[in-house]
């Protein structure tokens, strides 16, 4: 019983061993990279200069060894100036036509068609001096394109010059990003080696490639391009290493070296420590970051040139990728925009988003939350800079639209911001459909880059108007009170009023309150002394006496009297 435990433990520790040799792979020397391109970038320049006669001026400098053929060919072409220069030995077959004019060193030999314009000359040696030649010569310069292990030159015929260019300025360039030439070269100096682990991840897994630069080789700096799907890359370099991302949008990515965005102006701090450079460390050091159980590739890369180009190859590529013919790679040109998105919540507690065909009241306020996708595992923050409203009718009104920051922690909007609006500035206003549009640029610790701008539609509508209604009165028991006493006030002042002219006048001159006192049954005398009346009443009596006593107690004798 204890030798079949014994035994069941040796084939567990067995499996064991042979699961977790699994998850890696050796690299062999002179295996062929079935997963990225590796390409030089090399000094170039590309404007939209032309001359003052519509020519272009185009400057190939070639590299390498020497004692190189190539060919250069171009039918059908458009007028140009063509410099060829180069130190070494190079032969050049010529099939061109005549619209070229073609400067050549003197080290250059030359053979097949070509007639009265092709000028050899003592040409200078160096990049810049190049240039400022061609500028002296023809006022300035189209392109300046350095090259290694030149094969063939395709002069495609199509415009040479780049919009929105004017100067010459020599940086490091793809050349194949150049469409108005096809430029087919050797292999490239820089080696690698690559493998792939037996255990490979799912198919609906997002990519894991590993990319190792070993110590003993020449810093540099090298530009990825993987394309538009989701990948994921662990990078490691000898210090001073810098990576070059230049779709960060679709990577996820790691590295123990500076990672520079293009896209954002940002030079990313390291975010782990390896030293080791032992395949197997990498491997398992890139597993355990992204917290995988496999990887798709392993490649070790020994680059000789001081910048190389590592691109997706076309049968790993999306098929939006596969459509590009060129693979626009010159980063300090890059504009392309961060994927961000902006939603739209009714409150404030962000819980329920809005439905883009939702109609929203302009008197009512709108948060907004604008977010982005992960930079590998690097922290970003968001900030917005400005918003504007842009009617979508014929005439576009554009206003710019205050906003007022909401308060978002990192644990519950780590790549995201908040803010709120208003848009009462747009009741006076007939358009209902608007385009809401934000710029915001992206910070890491103290420094920021331009993030680009996030757009989201909006449809508009005015709040209902309500005609104004009379106020109900509410008469309770406190309101009838209060009138019962208003009511018991002013009665007494008016009868106190009534007593008051009574005691300063009298009687009322239109009340004879005696005698009508007289002629009421129940009610009591009066105060005053009862005078007797005269049958025969004096003419000096008063009038109105008369006049009062005779309403009463008229009769025929006194009325002939």
């Amino acid at each position: 019983m204890e030798n079949r435990l014994v035994w069941f433990a040796l084939l567990l520790c067995i499996a064991a061993t042979a699961s977790a040799s699994s998850q890696t792979c050796d690299p062999q020397k002179g295996n062929d990279n079935k997963w990225f391109h590796v390409r030089e970038m090399l000094i170039g320049c590309w404007t939209s200069f032309v001359t003052k006669d519509k020519a272009e001026v185009h400057i190939m400098h070639l590299s390498g060894k020497g004692s190189e053929m190539f060919s250069l060919e171009m039918m059908n072409g458009k007028p140009m100036h063509l410099i060829l220069a180069s130190i070494a030995p190079h032969y050049v077959m010529l099939n061109i036509t005549a619209d070229i004019n073609i400067y050549v060193s003197n080290s250059i030999g030359l053979f097949g068609n070509y007639k009265n314009n092709v000028y050899k000359l003592d040409l200078p040696s160096e990049d810049e001096e190049l240039v400022e030649w061609a500028k002296q010569e023809f006022g300035g310069v189209t392109s300046f394109t350095k090259v290694q292990n030149l094969k063939t030159i395709l002069l495609t015929g199509t415009t040479g010059t780049k919009p929105d260019s004017h100067s010459c300025v020599l940086k490091n360039e793809d050349a194949s990003e150049k469409h108005f030439m096809k430029i087919e070269t050797g292999p490239s100096s820089s080696s690698f080696t690559s493998c792939s682990p037996q255990q490979q991840e799912k198919s609906d897994d997002v990519e894991l490639h590993i990319i190792n630069i070993p110590e003993n080789t020449s810093i540099g700096n090298v530009s990825l391009h993987m394309g538009t799907k989701q990948i994921r890359v662990f990078l490691r370099g000898p210090q001073g290493t810098i990576w070059i991302i230049l779709n960060p949008q679709y990577t996820q990515f790691s590295s123990n070296n500076h990672v520079f965005l293009p896209v954002l102006a940002l030079l990313m701090q390291p975010t782990h420590t390896l030293n080791s450079d032992s395949a197997e460390d990498v491997q398992r050091q890139a597993l355990q970051i992204f917290n995988a159980s496999s990887f798709t590739s392993y490649t070790e890369l020994r680059p000789l040139a001081p910048a190389v180009l590592l691109t997706l190859r076309k049968d790993r590529l999306t098929e939006e990728d596969q459509g590009h013919e060129q693979v626009t790679s010159n980063y300090s040109d890059r504009s392309d925009p961060m994927p961000l998105l902006m939603q739209l919540y009714p409150s404030n507690d962000y819980l329920y988003p809005l439905d883009p065909n939702t109609k929203i009241q302009s008197d009512k306020r709108i948060y907004a939350e604008i977010s982005w996708h992960i930079l590998g595992d690097i922290m970003l923050t968001i900030k917005v800079i400005s918003c504007i409203v842009r009617s979508k009718d014929s005439c576009p009104v554009v206003k710019e639209l205050p906003f007022i920051p909401e308060a978002c922690s990192l644990n519950s909007c780590p790549n995201s911001t908040r803010l709120s609006f208003s848009l009462d500035q747009l009741q006076d206003l007939t358009s209902t459909t608007w385009d809401l549009e934000c710029s915001v640029k992206v910070c890491s610790y103290e420094k920021c880059g331009d993030g680009g701008r996030v757009k989201r539609n909006l449809e508009v509508t005015q709040p209902c108007l309500q005609t104004p209604t009379q106020p109900c009165f509410d008469f309770g028991l406190p309101g009838v009170l209060g009138i019962a006493f208003g009511g018991f006030l002013i009665g007494v002042l008016l009868i106190g009023a009534l007593w008051f002219i009574k005691i300063k006048t009298g009687y009322p001159t239109g009340i004879d309150m005696s005698s009508t006192a007289a002629n009421l049954p129940g009610c009591p005398c009066s105060g005053a002394k009862r005078q007797p009346v005269s049958s025969n009443p004096s003419p000096s009596e008063n009038s109105s006496a008369n006049a009062s006593i005779g309403s009463t107690q008229s009769t025929p004798t006194s009325s002939m009297a």
